[in-house]
């Protein structure tokens, strides 16, 4: 189809012609720079305004401009006319990306095998999974797209620095610019990751808006995933960009950066943390909802070192990731990160109270393994660093209960026990802790950890005649 035949166009007020054209591949803030760049240099162009969230660019123009020029000028960008689609058709592509879901399925498997799943953190803070997870989307980052714009900054940096360098500067001093923009950048997410932290535990989040978060973590990686992966170009625009306003204020509208000194470039480092990369932003929102400043402090320096060697890649070091490998790499990538926006959504659902598992719970009535103490129904569980045993468990309606958890682990988020539908949140301590419950309504109760990786559920059921004789009843 023709470049002219997908154009629309409308006369303002003023007189200029206005020209709205579909693009093809545009995803992120450097592509509409690249397009309005090369657009604007057209005879009779006013104003260039590329939109990469709705895949289009608008140009004003005082007097005719021609198709061809127009095309030639996206063209030259790297661009071309016309609507992406919903899903690639690039047969490499999809093969890449189902590589990587066995790639990700076989270690998955792996780590199971050989019990690396049940290790528990080296201490009683860290958040299961959190710094891994952390250090993997760092990765991922630091070889994408999301961080073009830090990237640029990096390559800015070093050709500031490198106008005062001697022509037969060594490799570490030419490198020096990005390891000081590199250092900056992990110290300054470290102390704001921190601050973080701190304002989590400040504020006490609700489990309800825990959940939430857990879902817009998800949310977001879903959309780095698909950008990630390629399988949908349309989708892979919805990633969130800086306003050029806000670019133009920190004087990168441009990718130029002054005369190069340290300071500057290690304080350069430090304001990416500011920079809205879908990336960083979840790793965030996962930092805030921990509540605890070392924890999230470690999870925002971790990031920042997992796109450590992306951005030095940048400024000088391509054999660190070949480029012609970059493109797979990052579908592979894609595909793992796309797992975690899966578990990190069941995890949220799940602390919100909504068990998909629970929906489709069938078979026989459960028969309640408690004992009768004092007059109400006692029911045992066990807290280890990955969950609790037994993870399902029953009760009897209409009668008071005894909840004991006896905690042996205190590694994980399980030690922070949510029932969301009874409002409860627990904190275990090492040994038995005692939840005294009400008499509850036949059904199912779900409960999880603070953070939805580990969960349970209690199945309340009417008692038979006889089951209940001694029991406090309601």
């Amino acid at each position: 189809m023709s470049g002219a035949s997908k154009r629309s166009q409308a006369v303002a007020p003023s007189g200029s012609t206005v020209q709205v054209l579909p693009i093809v591949g545009m995803t992120c803030r450097t592509c509409e720079r690249r397009i309005e760049r090369e657009v604007r240099r057209l005879p009779n162009v006013e104003r260039v305004s590329a939109s990469a969230v709705h895949g289009r660019v608008e140009v004003v123009s005082a007097g005719p401009v021609p198709a061809p020029a127009l095309q030639a000028a996206i063209e030259a960008a790297g661009y071309g006319i016309g609507r992406s689609s919903w899903l690639s058709r690039d047969t490499g592509v999809w093969l890449t990306a189902g590589a990587g879901i066995l790639l990700v399925a076989s270690l998955v498997v792996l780590a199971q095998v050989t019990g690396i799943t049940q290790l528990a953190p080296g201490t009683d803070d860290i958040r299961e999974g959190g710094l891994v997870v952390a250090l993997l989307l760092g990765l991922a980052a630091g070889m994408s797209t999301c961080l073009a714009l830090t990237g640029g900054l990096v390559l800015a940096l070093s050709a500031a620095s490198a106008a005062r360098q001697p022509a037969d500067a060594d490799v570490l001093t030419r490198l020096r610019p990005a390891v000081v923009f590199v250092t900056g950048r992990i110290l300054g997410f470290a102390f704001l990751g921190a601050l973080l932290g701190a304002l989590g535990a400040s504020i006490a989040l609700p489990t309800t808006a825990v959940a939430a978060l857990m879902v817009a973590v998800a949310i977001l990686m879903t959309l780095l995933g698909v950008r990630l992966t390629g399988l949908s170009p349309r989708i892979a625009a919805w990633s969130p960009t800086l306003p050029m306003g806000l670019g133009q204020r920190l004087g990168i509208g441009d990718g130029a950066v002054a005369t190069y000194s340290d300071t500057r470039a290690a304080a350069l480092g430090v304001a990416t943390f500011f920079l809205p990369c879908g990336f960083t932003q979840a790793v965030q929102v996962y930092a805030l909802s921990t509540g605890m400043p070392l924890v999230a402090g470690a999870i925002m320096a971790v990031f920042a070192i997992g796109t450590a060697p992306g951005l030095l890649a940048l400024a000088g070091l391509p054999t660190l990731i070949p480029s012609g490998a970059r493109p797979r790499f990052s579908r592979v990538v894609g595909v793992a990160v796309l797992g975690f926006a899966l578990l990190n959504a069941t995890a949220g659902l799940r602390l919100a109270g909504i068990s998909p598992a629970l929906a489709f719970a069938g078979g026989p009535v459960a028969i309640p393994a408690v004992t009768i103490e004092d007059g109400v129904q006692v029911l045992r569980t066990t807290q280890h660093a990955t969950g609790y045993s037994p993870e399902d468990a029953a009760l009897y309606a209409g009668v008071r209960t005894r909840w004991i958890v006896e905690s042996l682990a205190g590694g994980s988020c399980a030690i922070f026990l949510r029932v969301p539908s009874l409002g409860l949140a627990v904190t275990l301590h090492r040994g038995e802790n005692a939840i005294n419950l009400p008499p509850l309504k036949a059904g199912r109760i779900a409960y999880t950890c603070s953070m939805g990786m580990y969960g349970g559920s209690l199945t309340v059921v009417e008692p038979a005649a006889g089951d209940v004789d001694g029991l406090a009843r309601s």
